[in-house]
């Protein structure tokens, strides 16, 4: 059969308070094109269908409008939810999209999806885990484990859910896994949401050597293979949301594969994001501006950096914007004005309203503040103060 490996679409996410739904819909009618071209007989979901728990509706219409297209051809959808995701909000509708080949997985349950190929006649097992958090495995295992079980380690019950899962796989079925974690050695990025707190969420390869012939993964979003044994990736966002993912080639994973065989693996690239460059003017002003004349990067969102040796005014800021709307940021770069070491080290001796002045020289090119804004900020931090103050009252009346 035939299978198509995708995730952590992030349906109305923003970069900067700009909106991406039209890039997603472009994504998502290339996905379509894809499923239909390739004969695609199951599409693999991996989590982060939406940015947040509490989507906004265009982007909820958007994924139920993919979901129809995506099995309109008899091709079965199998989702899971992200730790973006309300997992609830997720699975809602199952019961209205069962019967059209779409499985909505929103919580951790101990039983595999079957998926039934009419074009092969084989018949394709999912040990599907959605989001794991330590709440959802400890409750998921308490039913039937002992108390040294269930103080196991976050990656060691990942393990026990995934063995749990695997308990359906058969020498005559294509076996397959998919989750959303952090796997120990995956490379991550600006954009994703932490889901590991010191260590504590990460698991490590092994978990997932359960015999599934391929383990499709979701929450980082670079494309990348998991060392550790069996076949085990992660597919990547289909658009760059942050800079750390410029000049990232987006893609999804094809695979062919039979019951007992390795799959053969083709990655598909993607081409209906904008993309996300940097630019490094050290040419300053006037670099930007041939650049931007030349028509680099049209179609592109843009980080610009600029050395300057003056302070950049209003209006050049407004006329960059105005020649390219793709710049989000504009960062302007000062010789010399970075703080030195020692500067760092002796801050604290130096009056508040003297390291707001060097702050502000700092953020503007060297431009001194007005007396009035200097005194805003000193009377806004006296407020603080004595707020302060007052806590510190309160708590010494409460504990006498």
């Amino acid at each position: 059969m035939r299978i198509l490996h995708t995730g952590d679409w992030h349906l109305g996410r923003t970069l900067e308070g700009r909106s991406r739904l039209a890039e997603q819909e472009a994504f998502l009618e290339e996905l379509a094109r894809m499923v239909k071209e390739q004969q695609v007989d199951l599409v693999l979901m991996v989590g982060d269908v939406y940015d947040s728990v509490n989507p906004p509706a265009a982007a909820e219409g958007m994924f139920y409008e993919a979901a129809a297209r995506l099995t309109e051809t008899g091709c079965h959808l199998a989702v899971i939810a992200g730790n973006h995701d309300q997992p609830e909000r997720v699975a809602a509708v199952s019961p209205l999209v069962a019967r059209r080949g779409i499985s909505l997985v929103g919580l951790p349950v101990p039983k595999a999806i079957p998926v039934p190929v009419a074009r092969t006649g084989e018949t394709a097992i999912i040990a599907a885990l959605p989001y794991p958090s330590e709440a959802r495995l400890s409750e998921l295992l308490a039913g039937d484990a002992d108390e040294s079980e269930l103080r196991l380690a976050y990656s060691a019950k990942v393990g026990l859910l995934m063995q749990q899962l695997a308990g359906a796989f058969r020498p005559e079925t294509v076996n397959l896994a998919m989750s959303h974690i952090y796997v120990l050695g995956g490379l991550e990025s600006d954009s994703e949401r932490p889901i590991q707190v010191g260590g504590a969420y990460t698991v490590d390869p092994s978990a997932l050597d359960v015999g599934a012939q391929y383990t499709a993964l979701g929450h980082l979003h670079r494309p990348q293979a998991v060392k550790g044994g069996g076949l085990t990736r992660y597919s990547g966002s289909p658009l760059a949301y942050s800079f750390s993912e410029a000049g990232q080639a987006k893609s999804v994973m094809l695979l062919d594969v039979a019951p007992g065989k390795e799959p053969i693996l083709e990655e598909l690239f993607l081409s209906s994001g904008r993309p996300l460059v940097r630019w490094s003017c050290r040419g300053g002003l006037a670099e930007a501006y041939r650049w931007l004349e030349e028509g680099r990067d049209a179609n592109a969102f843009i980080d610009l950096e600029i050395s300057l040796t003056e302070a950049m005014s209003l209006g050049d800021i407004q006329a960059l914007r105005k020649a390219h709307e793709g710049i989000v940021h504009i960062r302007p770069v000062y010789p010399g004005r970075e703080l030195e070491e020692d500067e760092l080290s002796s801050r604290a001796s130096v009056p508040v309203h003297e390291l707001f002045r060097k702050f502000y020289q700092r953020q503007t090119g060297g431009a001194e503040p007005e007396e009035e804004l200097v005194e805003l900020f000193m009377s806004l931090v006296s407020e603080g103060e004595d707020e302060a103050s007052g806590e510190d009252e309160f708590a010494e009346g409460g504990s006498r």
